[in-house]
């Protein structure tokens, strides 16, 4: 028996052009934090998209059920982004954050070194009034 999301994710899965026999899965031994159960259990999900050659790799959760709905979800992600061109979230990040990294341009810095200093300027005239004697 099918659930809501199950459903909803075939549905799409259809609207994008993506059929169960142009996938290639396999359940692998996942890696990292987990112990024993990650150690001896298959659960990590490889999906690969013959047509399109997209690859997608799931280890989020415990189950393998669990972790099967979610790549095929994840490739649906994948898919959309190349079909629409749409940057992902993730994306987006990373380029948010290249860009905080970047270094500020000689001129750049100039214009904002000779800014501060006119602003500093304007707050000295806040002071209290000197005597003139």
């Amino acid at each position: 028996m099918k659930t809501s999301k199950e459903e909803a994710l075939e549905e799409r899965m259809k609207k994008l052009g993506i059929n169960e026999d142009d996938l290639v899965e396999k359940f692998i031994l996942g890696s990292g934090s987990g112990g024993q159960k990650v150690n001896k259990s298959h659960t990590c999900v490889y999906l690969k998209h013959e047509p399109s050659g997209i690859e997608v790799k799931c280890q989020q959760e415990r189950s393998r059920a669990l972790n099967r709905y979610l790549a095929r979800k994840r490739l649906c992600e994948e898919m959309e982004n190349r079909l629409f061109e749409k940057e992902s979230k993730a994306a987006k990040e990373i380029a948010k954050i290249r860009k905080q990294k970047q270094r500020r341009s000689r001129k750049t810095k100039q214009k904002m070194l000779v800014e501060k200093r006119e602003r500093g300027e304007v707050k000295k005239l806040r002071g209290k009034p000197q005597d003139s004697d």
